[in-house]
């Protein structure tokens, strides 16, 4: 059903990389709000950050679901798997942790955090830092090493 919606569907290896793009808007979006509210001292910013904030830990739930889900699958070398997909998935569980544990810190102070304000724009700005750097890693499995579909084929072996 879903490749009679979307036809590109039928070219991937599973569904990960349909659910990857929205954590990362979505705390993105949230750490610019959480920063714009804080300098703009804003409540209606802050409730819009926080919004973000749980729908970016939600959605990384998902991905990093579909993503656990998807491993065994993915037609990669063990040389990409060695390099690229272990250190891609410990980021991108280090991405949900954090996320996870800001996105209750908000919720017990909602919408934004008085006491450790700082603290938590830091671990935000940190949490972005991680989550790029995971993106790349799958960045590159998919465009170096064609983990996201049948365009060539596989496996390609890692180089650097």
């Amino acid at each position: 059903m879903l490749e009679n919606l979307l036809s590109g569907v039928q070219h991937l290896q599973n569904i990960h990389p349909l659910t990857v793009h929205f954590p990362i808007a979505f705390l993105l979006g949230a750490a610019l709000f959480y920063g714009a509210a804080w300098i703009l001292n804003r409540s209606s910013l802050a409730t819009t950050a926080f919004c973000l904030l749980l729908a970016g830990a939600i959605t990384a739930g998902i991905a990093v679901g579909t993503g656990l889900y998807a491993e065994d699958g993915v037609m990669i070398s063990h040389s990409v798997r060695a390099h690229l997909l272990e250190q891609h998935e410990r980021l991108m569980l280090t991405t949900l942790g954090l996320s996870v544990f800001l996105a209750v810190w908000a919720l017990i102070a909602r919408p934004f955090p008085r006491k450790g304000r700082a603290l938590f724009m830091l671990l935000c700005s940190i949490l972005l830092v991680i989550m790029s750097l995971g993106a790349d890693y799958g960045a590159r499995m998919v465009y170096d090493y064609n983990a996201g579909g049948n365009a060539c084929s596989q496996p390609i072996e890692f180089s650097r």
